[in-house]
């Protein structure tokens, strides 16, 4: 599928809410450190091609992150979606009901937040081979970091940490700094029946409109497909670098 149409589908997305990041403090004690995170679509320009022959570009949509010292802030493995919007996320690439829903729970305003626009562009949208987001947090130990993405070509796949989130610092208190690409799950939301990976008429780059699809009724579960599971680093990097002398 051309780049084009990826970007017309996942724009409709876009348009729900404009560009932004927000920076995130926790409130303890210890002195905090900023982090720059960095999500980079590192996959073939060439795209991926499927069984009726159509090429299509890996592509990840909008997403949004927020800090917790608990578990599982936004879904729960093997349960049904909540109604906390991560439908939205992951049928659509659209991040804001998750956040939306995080707002109505007076979760703090600085632990959470939106990141959709590609470094370089003037607007929101996703980020196709070669685009990257980057943005900062800022958290003292005992946070966690949770993040979410919709696999843009798929009904309702998305990325993001295990119910155990990405540990920021060590248990001397020392900040992350590296690669995390690897701590990321393929999750299948379980909302919308799938079709194949690419080339599905209700999947955002050609779905009608947000919001279509055969409901799937079903749980929030790993997807087990071996062309796309395990192999984060073929297609994005995340890495999270602490700023220095903090």
């Amino acid at each position: 599928m051309k780049s084009r149409m990826l970007a017309i589908g996942l724009a409709l997305v876009s348009a729900c809410y404009p560009p932004q990041f927000t920076v995130a403090s926790a409130t303890h004690k210890a002195e905090p450190t900023k982090f720059t995170v960095r999500v980079e679509n590192i996959s073939s320009p060439e795209g991926m091609t499927a069984s009726n022959g159509q090429k299509f570009p890996f592509a990840l949509s909008p997403g949004m992150f927020v800090l917790s010292d608990k578990e599982g802030p936004l879904f729960t493995e093997a349960k049904p979606a909540r109604k906390n919007g991560l439908e939205m996320q992951a049928e659509d690439g659209d991040p804001s009901g998750l956040v939306a829903a995080l707002v109505a729970m007076h979760h703090s305003s600085n632990l959470h937040g939106v990141f959709n626009t590609p470094i370089g562009a003037m607007a929101a949208g996703p980020i196709r081979p070669g685009d990257s987001y980057e943005f900062t947090v800022t958290a003292a130990p005992g946070m966690k970091f949770f993040m979410t993405q919709m696999f843009g070509q798929s009904n309702d796949w998305f990325y993001a940490p295990s119910a155990n989130g990405i540990a920021l610092f060590d248990s001397k208190g020392k900040p992350l700094n590296g690669d995390v690409t690897d701590q990321f799950v393929l999750w299948d939301a379980g909302t919308e029946k799938d079709e194949e990976i690419g080339i599905g008429p209700n999947q955002g780059p050609r779905q009608k409109g947000t919001n279509t699809g055969e409901d799937e009724h079903g749980v929030v579960h790993r997807v087990n497909d071996p062309r796309w599971t395990g192999k984060n680093a073929e297609f994005f990097r995340i890495t999270i670098t602490p700023e220095a002398g903090m």
